[in-house]
């Protein structure tokens, strides 16, 4: 009889909390070998929900093993501004460098393109090229966002849906027949103010850069006077989108070459900060294409 083979079992990932609210660096894991193995992909799966944001070292991962672990967690999308790698789509380039266009900044918490009725599930980003200081990303924890307001913010924004758009950020610096044809494409994708994560039944602060205005504000109970609708509304949405910026809801990364981040993009936003000019900062990232937010 033929003796069988048994594999040795798999090392299982070191998780390390890097804030009390998101964000875990793991360790003892070969983001390559991820990308092939289904049991390792469904323990790194399982620790995406629970930290929200997962971050890796020395991971000198090919493109394709980069797109193959994205793939893993869905399809892949592309993006209308920016480049994808010509031999692996789905994989944008986020490069900076002095020829980069000045309207093509990231220095503002986001959850990447809710302007579409689907925003993604979360991305996969690896640095290629990083400053030798600067040019750190940080993410927010927006389950906890929402946790933290006041309770009467809580009652008035059950409900209230919000309208966000491509046209009126990337857009905006684009000709006018271009700004267009991005706006006929894409049109304003309309979203709640609080989703509901779809794997954890959490609430989520789901208003970010890309939300434009609330559409269902202006009702009897909300407004008695023109001033209660404007500005009242939008500073309603300012004061939500600004619960970003709190500090107790954020973790902070530096890059190196060849580290990874992989995002849950229905419970974060993120901000790439832009200090480093004029250095290079080159990276790639795969999107997963999402659900639509209820």
């Amino acid at each position: 009889m033929t003796a069988i083979a048994h594999r040795p079992p798999r090392t299982t990932f070191r998780a390390e909390p890097l804030t009390c609210s998101l964000g875990a660096e793991v360790f003892d894991v070969d983001l390559g070998e991820v990308s092939r193995d289904d049991a390792q992909f469904e323990q790194l799966r399982e620790l995406l929900i629970e930290h929200k944001v997962l971050f890796f070292r020395d991971q000198d991962i090919t493109r394709a093993e980069h797109v193959a672990l994205a793939e893993k967690f869905g399809p892949l999308e592309d993006h209308p501004v920016a480049s994808s790698d010509p031999d692996h789509p789905g994989l944008v380039r986020i490069y900076k460098d002095l020829d980069s266009p000045a309207e093509h900044y990231e220095n503002a918490f986001h959850t990447d393109a809710t302007w579409r009725e689907n925003p993604p599930f979360g991305c996969v980003l690896r640095c290629v090229e990083t400053p030798p200081v600067g040019g750190d990303t940080i993410w927010v924890n927006m389950v906890e966002a929402y946790r933290r307001l006041p309770e009467h913010i809580k009652d008035q924004i059950a409900g209230l849906r919000a309208r966000h758009s491509i046209e009126a950020s990337f857009g905006a610096g684009m000709l006018t027949a271009q700004r267009e044809a991005l706006h006929a494409r894409f049109p304003d994708a309309e979203h709640p103010v609080v989703r509901i994560h779809p794997d954890t039944g959490e609430k989520i602060l789901f208003v970010n850069a890309f939300a434009t205005h609330l559409v269902n504000y202006h009702t009897t109970e909300n407004v008695r006077f023109g001033i209660d609708y404007a500005p009242g509304a939008a500073n309603l949405l300012h004061y939500l989108i600004s619960q970003a910026s709190i500090p107790e809801y954020q973790v902070r990364w530096r890059w190196t070459k060849n580290s990874i981040a992989i995002w849950d993009n229905r419970s974060t936003q993120h901000y790439a900060v832009q200090d480093y000019w004029p250095a290079v900062r080159k990276m790639e990232r795969a999107g997963i294409i999402g659900d639509r937010p209820y």
